[in-house]
């Protein structure tokens, strides 16, 4: 018997649009929403065996919402979608990814037949308690470049990146981190050492920062 699938995310279209790519794979989708509540409620209602958490833009901490369902159901398989390969740059915590769950890379799924495995491996992996895993087995050169630049940043490293992407001064995160602007300005000069950001006289370093922050969260190019 196939597994049954609960969907979530924050876009109507792109869940519908995924559940209904995941039945053409012979995936049984049994629901879809966009609230936790909602999904808590079905998660006890409809005892699906896996969800699907697209994290886009979810607005509450999506990990934090996998975590809640874990403590529902601590059996229950979980696979995150994500732009983002370091979860650190949008404001969650890698370790706090509950056991056992697949964090998807959405720039993997070339072959559709990644995801549908990352489900069935949820529910083993789920049952065994193993350590959350990330899948970016189809990613490119240049991505993979990306996430190996990201592993080496530290968590006051991405951290200080993500605040000065949300177009904080070095005072306002110095305030924010409880440091100095100078401890600030060392983190900021390491952060663009570690991403070989090179001074570039007709840009401004952080406008060259926050492009590169914006590249390595899949955020889309124009």
């Amino acid at each position: 018997m196939s597994d049954r699938i609960l969907v979530i995310g924050d876009d109507a279209f792109e869940i519908s649009t995924l559940a209904s790519a995941l039945r053409m794979h012979g995936i049984d989708v049994i629901g879809e929403t966009k609230s936790e509540s909602a999904a808590r409620n079905m998660l006890r209602r409809l005892q699906p065996d896996v969800v699907v958490l697209d994290m886009k833009n979810i607005g509450k901490s999506a990990v934090k919402i996998a975590m809640n369902l874990r403590i529902d159901n601590p059996d229950i398989g979980i696979v995150i979608l994500s732009s983002c390969s370091d979860l650190r740059f949008i404001g969650e915590i890698n370790s706090d990814v509950p056991a056992g769950s697949k964090v998807l890379i959405k720039n993997s799924l070339v072959d559709f037949s990644v995801l549908c495995t990352a489900i069935s491996d949820s529910k083993k992996s789920g049952l065994e308690k193993q350590a959350a895993s990330w899948i970016n087995g189809n990613v490119s050169l240049q991505n993979k470049d990306a996430s190996t630049l990201m592993a080496h940043l530290t968590d006051t490293q991405a951290e200080t990146l993500r605040l000065v992407a949300d177009g904080m001064t070095n005072a306002q995160i110095g305030r924010t981190r409880y440091v100095s602007e100078k401890s600030v300005e060392q983190v900021i000069s390491r952060v663009a050492q570690e991403l070989n950001v090179q001074p570039n006289h007709n840009m401004n370093m952080r406008v060259q920062l926050v492009s590169e922050y914006y590249r390595l969260i899949g955020a889309p190019t124009h």
